[in-house]
């Protein structure tokens, strides 16, 4: 079974889908409809900005929304999943590749998602930082034993957790984590502590945009962030989707329960090949490739 797995934050780069812009009419037709939607040209960002422009991210998470969606879009009868998962803001992407969210629709509410992020971001100065080889329930207690506002934000595989939280929280972690036997502690180049509780002004604005948002059956399963699970119903997803923002990325659950039912292939769909990386990290056996 074929699993169709998007990228998250990190991902992008100078140059991103402007192949499929040049040489695909379909995707030239939505890389224009994306500017129009978002009132300024993200695709002069995207293919000849700079990597400063692109760090923004109300530019990068449209960007790599953008990429993602519009190349499942162009693979037309080829792109058919058995399954579908996203890391963190490639859900959205995952969410409108499998018909839950028009494309319109799920642009609009990433756009809104990565301003109410920024802001988040500029009120109260936080960041992350990623911890190798500790188990996930010592990176936990550890974290617990710090303050409230420092917690895990992705459970990316086995062995690699990131942690969010404030600056001197986070400093305070790192500094535990590595004596308490990690091989790395170290904070990340992001501009702030997405998935924790420091998120909660921009989960506030995302959920009202949500909750108003036109979901639709997709037409394979979801395996969502929040709980590592599968759902299809348009309500539980619209749930999901609002708790995501200040709850951690449960990556490693989605792929272990993606290969529990069936999945054997995973493709990449999007900038980078990050995801194909976890994946085999998470299980040697199964298969993977991108596109991008």
């Amino acid at each position: 079974m074929k699993a169709y797995v998007f990228p998250g934050q990190g991902a992008q780069f100078v140059g991103m889908g402007k192949d499929l812009y040049d040489n695909n009419p379909e995707a030239h037709a939505l890389f224009e409809k994306a500017n129009e939607v978002l009132g300024f040209r993200i695709t002069d960002l995207m293919f000849e900005g700079t990597e400063e422009d692109l760090k923004q991210t109300k530019v990068t998470q449209p960007a790599i929304f953008l990429h993602s969606v519009i190349l499942a879009k162009s693979l037309g009868e080829e792109f058919r999943p058995d399954m579908v998962a996203g890391h963190s803001l490639g859900e959205f992407s995952a969410l409108v590749a499998a018909g839950a969210l028009s494309f319109e629709e799920g642009l609009r509410l990433v756009s809104k998602r990565a301003h109410a992020m920024q802001k988040a971001c500029e009120a109260r100065p936080s960041t992350m930082a990623a911890v190798l080889a500790l188990p996930d329930e010592k990176v936990e207690e550890v974290c617990a034993g710090i303050d409230e506002t420092v917690a895990p934000a992705n459970y990316n595989c086995p062995g690699q957790v990131v942690i969010s939280g404030t600056v001197e929280g986070i400093d305070k972690a790192c500094e535990k984590l590595l004596e308490a036997g990690a091989k790395r502690a170290m904070k990340l180049k992001v501009g702030g502590a997405f998935h924790s509780p420091l998120m909660q002004p921009a989960h506030e604005e995302l959920a009202e945009a949500i909750s108003a948002a036109d979901f639709q059956v997709p037409l394979c399963p979801v395996y969502q962030n929040v709980d590592g699970k599968p759902h299809t119903d348009p309500e539980e997803i619209k749930a999901n989707l609002i708790k995501q923002l200040t709850a951690p990325v449960r990556w490693t659950y989605d792929v272990q329960a993606m290969i529990a039912d069936g999945a054997d292939e995973f493709v990449e769909l999007g900038p980078g090949n990050v995801l194909q990386g976890l994946v085999k990290k998470i299980d040697r056996k199964v298969a993977t490739s991108g596109k991008q």
